[in-house]
Formats: C-alpha cells, structure tokens, sequence
C-alpha cells in the first residue's frame, strides 16, 4: 500500500485530512472537504482513497444530522435528492472506465466559472418553480456521480444553493441532509464494487478519532462567522477547490 513512503507518514496526513474535512463539511459546507481524496492519494491509489474516505464521511454525517436536525430546506432537497440517485447508478455502473481526471477538468472548470459569478448580481433559481427543480435535479445528478467516483460532489450543490443566500445554517444543513443520503446510497455499490478491504476499513478505524473533534470545531465555526463572511468563505473555497480540481486534473493528464 506504502511504496516510497512509511505508514505514519501517511497517517499523520490522512488524519490532518479528516480534520479539515470534518471541519469543512461541519461548518462550511464542505468546501474543503474535496480536498480528502487528492491529499490521501499522493500516497496511495484515488480508488482505495476513496474507499476508505466512505466510512469516515457517514460517521461525520450521522454527527450533523444530529446538529442540523432543524435546519434543512425541504424543497432543495425534493429538487436535488432524485438526480442524485441517477447520478450514483451511473457512477457505479461506468467506475470502471471512467477517466477520472476528465471528471477533474470539468467539475473544476465549472467550480471556478460559477465562483466568479460572486462578483455578478445573478438570480436565484428557486426550487419552489419548474425549472429550479429540473435544475435542482441536473446538480443532484452531476453531485451524485461525481461524489461517487471521487467524493467531489460539493461543487454542483453549491451552485444551485448558493445563489439562494439561505441562513447559513440552513445552508449547512440542507448540504448536511443531502449527502447523508448520498453516502448512504453510495455504500452499496461500493460493497459491489469490492471496495471495502480489510485493509481499506482497518485504516479507516485508525483514522475515525479525528472525526468528532472536526466536527466539533465545524460547529463552533458557524456560530462566530456573520452570514456575509460565511458566503464569501464559501465562493472563495468552491474557487480554491476548482482550480485544485483542473490542477489535478491536467497533471493526471500528464499536460504537467
């Protein structure tokens, strides 16, 4: 599993991941939380990263659910929650052949256009109207398969709720909902997909202490940051995240 370098190492670096994630996915929608997968698999394969990432974001799901339990947006999850399921099938069923970094260019590509529209006085597409829940329904799939193939599928959630300006607990915690069942529903193909080794779940245990005390600071995040700041925190990460994305992306390509 370790070829160049030894297994604290990596571990040391796995749990600052976990950290961060659960930090992100706690407290800022999960901009950072992306970042997990790229970080872990500078030492091991993106697929084993992956596997052993699942685990560790339904443990910190089950923590928010608790602490977002009253603040969810029921009609973006009506809008998001049937393109998700579309978007997991088709992931699983194409794992295998899927060019991961393709997946990259694009999903960074439209990261980073929509982080600049932050800058442009755009509407909001309201989930409440016919074309807010086809559109809805368009990011749910396109945040399934690529949660699916690289547990990046924060990027499209965020277009479509960003430009809303929900309370940002509300944000947080309509995002929190969505990839509970997300994560929940991705558990089973992955099983089919023979994803979770022993070594894949044994390595997700030694990394699981982290999650609570990410989670936590998440929390206490939210709390101290004015809703004006939370919103530019957020385009600003989604930003970051698209340009890490096309990095990966073309360097996996091997352009550099």
């Amino acid at each position: 599993m370790f070829e160049t370098l030894p297994e604290p190492t990596f571990i040391a670096v796995a749990l600052l991941a976990v950290l961060i994630t659960g930090i992100s996915k706690s407290g800022l929608g999960g901009g950072l939380g992306q970042l997990s997968v790229p970080v872990m698999a500078m030492f091991i394969s993106p697929v084993a990263a992956a596997a052993i990432m699942l685990p560790i974001l339904c443990t910190i799901d089950l923590f928010n659910i608790w602490g977002y339990r009253k603040d969810f947006h029921k009609g973006n999850l009506i809008a998001l929650l049937p393109g998700a399921v579309i978007g997991i099938g088709i992931g699983a069923l194409t794992f295998r052949h899927v060019d991961e970094n393709m997946i990259r260019l694009l999903l960074g590509g439209l990261s980073l256009i929509f982080s600049l529209t932050y800058f442009m006085q755009n509407s909001p597409v309201s989930a409440d109207s016919r074309w807010g829940r086809w559109f809805g329904t368009f990011c749910g799939a396109l945040a399934g398969f690529t949660s699916f193939v690289a547990h990046a599928g924060g990027g499209p959630v965020k277009i479509f709720l960003l430009p809303q300006r929900l309370d940002k607990k509300l944000f947080v915690g309509t995002q929190v909902f969505f990839f509970f069942a997300v994560n929940q529903v991705k558990i089973w193909p992955y099983l089919w997909l023979g994803q979770f080794s022993t070594e894949n779940l044994t390595t997700s245990l030694i990394l699981m202490p982290m999650v609570p005390v990410g989670v936590w600071l998440g929390w206490k995040l939210v709390r101290v940051i004015d809703g004006e700041t939370f919103y530019r925190i957020c385009y600003a990460l989604l930003f970051f995240a698209g340009v890490k994305l096309i990095y990966d992306g073309l360097r996996g390509t091997g352009v550099i």
